[in-house]
């Protein structure tokens, strides 16, 4: 008895479609090309915005840091930024603690309207 049941399932197995492996992947294959457009492709186009705003920071920008301090830039490197906070009051600051442009924000604004 468990010799037949043996046999019918081999020849079951044996006439499957050939395209049958293939048709396997493709719901996998869909699902990368989903996670693609929804989250990689978004997230390297903000990365890409961000890295050419921080390269466009120049002297008298208002810019606001990721820790949510606001200030005018008073000089600028290729790595750092010098940031009036008040009178007097000057701080050193990493690029890539720069969160926003507040002048490119309002120049964008006005473009659209």
């Amino acid at each position: 008895m468990i010799g037949t049941a043996y046999a019918m399932g081999q020849s079951g197995a044996a006439t499957q479609a050939p395209g049958g492996a293939f048709a396997q992947f493709i719901p996998i294959l869909i699902m990368f090309v989903i996670i693609y457009f929804l989250l990689i492709r978004p997230q390297q186009k903000k990365m890409k915005e961000h890295k050419e705003m921080m390269n466009n920071i120049k002297k008298g920008d208002k810019i606001v840091t990721s820790g949510g301090i606001y200030g005018t830039v008073t000089s600028v490197s290729e790595t750092t930024v010098h940031l009036e906070i008040a009178d007097k009051l000057e701080i050193k600051l990493d690029k890539a603690c720069v969160n926003t442009v507040l002048n490119a924000a309002n120049q964008k604004a006005k473009e659209g309207k």
